[in-house]
């Protein structure tokens, strides 16, 4: 494999570009356009539902159509951008998201919008990878952790204010506003991305390894269609098995390809260092629990304790605005500088174990209060600044920073497989401890309740529903515990590796000074 290295014109300026921390602003609001838009759309579906006649099959495909292609597209799409240039695909990107938008706010029909929401898929997926990998190139070793956290902030924002501003916005206008506003905000972000972000790209730009983007989008989207359409279908459903089957197959084609082609897409001899492999392991655990427990306190807040679903958004902001709060004081980076990334991942991911723990003692049951939960969620969102921008600046630098695109595009792809699995998982941990407990002959609290005679059976059901929850948010806490100790056990090792390599060298460059020195 040919050896590269990435030049740009903020390259040579020592401390980063001069201009890093404004074109860290126009990279989060590309970043916060495309993540209010997939929780705003959750708030849109009644309105979907009778504007325009959309079955359930077609809300679904409105929102995995979405998530199947950015998922599919993330590792080319990082390729696309080390080889022909971050700032064109940043470019591309946003452009690509702001036509999407305008097609979906203008949709006539289902079809019409489950097509545009591929397309502002395609664009999702090039701002994902190139936003990151922009950082990446603009600023320093020193201030890059600090610069990640205020990137990864921007996720945490984009959950919190998504359901309020979708709700602000239906209660004025029809549904199509909650794409037409994307508009202006993509056009300010291209106008400022075309003036201030430098280009930056893998100068030697290796052949195009098509069949390896082929190979890797076709199997990513089988496994994540698997994944999605599981709790609908049933995990062992013939659908299921075959998606999720000939995603593993292709997945594995794809990595003996890439191991025999001279120019991949995907060096998989990044998966020999346990600095990149610990990294990995620890953010795919923390978002499995993320989204699984985000997931099963939705349900929490709505079917145990009874809130309408805004009252219930409103409730979850404490854990965004925990991260928001947290990182905004550069508390995250600051723990980093002083633990190092194998302390730090695994106090992160205790403290967020510690959070899921806490919703699940002291805010489940139907006897349970709010009050009680809000501990766990601000443990939950703490644990989530300290640890995430950790994880991510360890996997982003266990790879050359002329494959930054790539690395982005793993980070990306782990988020959509870790969120995909929490649900997933936990979920399954809910349903069958709900199954084994209630009397009735149903898989869902609403179908029980509807089947249930007289108050005290739907009061045992109510009370089954909520210990499913406590013990699915028991097993996400466990989960993520063990996994923070894993990546720090991975991270840890590589980390004396790589001190134990840096005094070999510094010994042997001393040997020839000392004989010079002695024959002098």
């Amino acid at each position: 494999m040919t050896s590269t290295t990435d030049h740009s014109p903020q390259a040579a300026v020592s401390g980063g570009h001069p201009q890093r921390w404004l074109i860290l602003g126009v990279i989060c609001l590309a970043q916060l356009t495309v993540l209010l838009d997939n929780t705003v759309l959750s708030v849109a579906i009644p309105s979907l539902t009778s504007e325009l006649n959309a079955s359930t099959a077609d809300i679904q495909w409105m929102i995995n159509a979405y998530s199947l292609v950015q998922s599919g597209l993330l590792l080319t799409a990082g390729n696309a951008a080390d080889r022909y240039g971050r700032k064109k695909m940043l470019t591309a990107g946003l452009a690509l998201f702001g036509i999407g938008s305008l097609c979906a706010g203008l949709a006539q029909t289902s079809g019409q919008l489950i097509a545009a929401r591929a397309g502002m898929g395609i664009g999702g997926a090039l701002l994902m990878t190139t936003t990151l990998a922009v950082v990446m190139q603009i600023f320093d070793e020193k201030e890059r952790v600090k610069a990640i956290a205020l990137w990864a902030t921007v996720g945490s924002l984009g959950f919190a204010a998504g359901p309020l501003i979708g709700g602000a916005i239906l209660n004025h206008w029809w549904w199509g506003a909650i794409f037409l506003i994307n508009i202006p905000v993509a056009l300010i972000g291209l106008a400022a991305v075309v003036k201030l972000v430098p280009e930056s790209k893998n100068p030697q730009g290796d052949r195009p390894d098509l069949l390896g983007a082929l190979l890797s989008t076709i199997g990513m989207a089988a496994v994540v269609y698997a994944i999605i359409i599981g709790p609908e279908h049933g995990w062992t459903s013939g659908q299921v098995l075959v998606s999720a089957g000939v995603g593993l197959v292709v997945l594995a084609a794809f990595a003996l390809w890439e191991l025999r082609t001279p120019y991949p897409m995907l060096d998989m001899h990044f998966f020999k260092n346990p600095k990149f492999v610990g990294a990995i392991a620890g953010s795919l655990l923390v978002v499995f629990g993320m989204g699984g427990s985000l997931f099963l306190l939705t349900q929490h807040l709505q079917f145990v304790l009874g809130y309408e679903p805004l009252e219930a958004g409103l409730r979850m902001a404490p854990l965004a605005l925990t991260i928001v709060g947290l990182n905004l004081s550069g508390l995250g980076p600051k723990i980093f500088l002083k633990l190092g990334t194998p302390r730090t991942v695994v106090l992160g991911m205790s403290v967020i174990a510690a959070g899921l723990a806490s919703i699940a003692i002291l805010g489940g049951g139907t006897d349970g209060s709010y009050w009680g939960m809000l501990l766990g969620l601000i443990l939950f969102g703490g644990g989530i600044a300290v640890a995430q921008p950790a994880m991510a600046n360890a996997i982003m630098s266990s790879i050359p920073r002329e494959k930054a695109g790539v690395g982005a595009g793993i980070n990306g792809t782990l988020a959509e497989f870790g969120n995909g699995l929490g649900v997933a998982v936990l979920g399954a941990v809910l349903n069958a401890r709900f199954a084994a407990l209630v009397t009735v002959t149903a898989t869902s609290l609403p179908a029980a309740l509807a089947a249930a005679d007289g108050v005290a059976e739907r009061r045992q059901i109510a009370d089954a529903f909520a210990d499913g929850l406590q013990t699915s948010q028991l097993v996400g806490a466990i989960a993520v515990f063990l996994g923070g100790l894993l990546a720090a056990a991975l991270l840890g090792r590589a980390e004396r590796a790589e001190a134990a390599q840096a005094k070999t060298e510094e010994s042997e460059a001393e040997e020839p000074e000392a004989v010079v020195n002695g024959t002098a």
